[in-house]
């Protein structure tokens, strides 16, 4: 299934970036997409796997594990600006861009092709309890300290949370859903939740950029270093010391593991901090990972 979904991601990224150079879709195309992703197949997701999933205290570990992995981001970026001498908006460029990961739009997809379908309820309990409220309290407390806005409310926090499709979707799946819904349901959310690896590597293919100027390539040579080799070997560390073990385990290291996450990076850019930064850590970092993330999944193998 890896070696399937792996052809899938690079035929896709590839006539993505072959549309964007022939200028075959409209310019909004990525964004149409991804809406899709947000408000279909991430919800169709949710409620197909959560329902089958099995809690015990060590998910707690798993729900740690990210807020944990930020605060270590914070204090890692805080040594490198101040080694490296970095900008202030390079500075919050990497917070958002190694704190936050893609732990759903590419994250379950890849959870699935590298780990299978047993291992999507736990990519959703990270995903969800874990990199999307960092989102909307952690990224959006950056934002307004290094981008001049003022500082999010509770309310404005609590209502973006609201706002987020996938989370009512997790509502249901943790209340209403079976785990075996009746058989056309079950097939149809099963179809929209497998379009979102394709959806997703296309929409990517169409906004990819990779051009940096040469005093912002030590920046993102830092960033995506501390992105997917050390906040996954941390990852690592704390799946033992907080008793995650398994495949809960691999779930952690992997959606660690993730590219920069797409909505971080276009945040920071509209708020002018660092663009060209934001978006190649985005870039480059997703055409790594078709490297690193096998890799991780390989040492996980190996360490048993």
């Amino acid at each position: 299934m890896a070696f399937d979904a792996f052809a899938l991601i690079l035929l896709t990224l590839g006539l993505g970036l072959l549309f964007r150079r022939l200028r075959a879709l409209p310019d909004n195309s990525a964004d149409v997409l991804n809406r899709v992703v947000l408000y279909l197949c991430l919800p169709a997701a949710v409620l197909t796997y959560v329902p089958r999933l099995h809690l015990d205290p060590s998910v707690f570990g798993l729900v740690a594990t990210p807020w944990l992995l930020a605060a270590a981001a914070t204090g890692l970026v805080a040594l490198c600006t101040r080694v490296l001498g970095l900008r202030r908006d390079e500075h919050a460029v990497l917070l958002l861009c190694v704190a936050l990961t893609n732990s759903s739009f590419i994250g379950f997809p890849m959870v699935r092709a590298l780990l299978g379908d047993a291992a999507l309820p736990y990519a959703v309990v990270y995903d969800q309890f874990g990199t999307f409220v960092l989102l909307s309290t952690f990224g959006l407390v950056v934002l307004a300290r290094y981008g001049g806005d003022t500082p999010p409310t509770l309310r404005q926090i609590l209502r973006r949370i609201a706002a987020f499709p996938p989370v009512w979707a997790l509502l249901l799946a943790l209340t209403v859903m079976p785990a075996e819904p009746p058989r056309w349901l079950g097939a149809a959310l099963k179809s929209l939740s497998d379009a979102m690896l394709p959806l997703v590597m296309l929409a990517v293919g169409l906004s990819l950029q990779l051009r940096l100027p040469a005093d912002e390539l030590r920046p993102l040579g830092v960033g995506l270093l501390l992105k997917l080799v050390v906040m996954p070997l941390l990852a690592l560390g704390l799946s033992w010391l907080l008793g995650v073990h398994g495949q809960m385990r691999d779930v952690s290291v992997l959606e660690t593991a993730m590219p920069t996450m797409i909505t971080a990076a276009a945040l920071a850019i509209s708020h002018r901090l660092a663009p060209r930064l934001a978006a190649a850590m985005v870039g480059y970092s997703i055409l790594l990972s078709l490297l690193t993330l096998p890799a991780w999944r390989w040492l996980l193998h190996a360490l048993g």
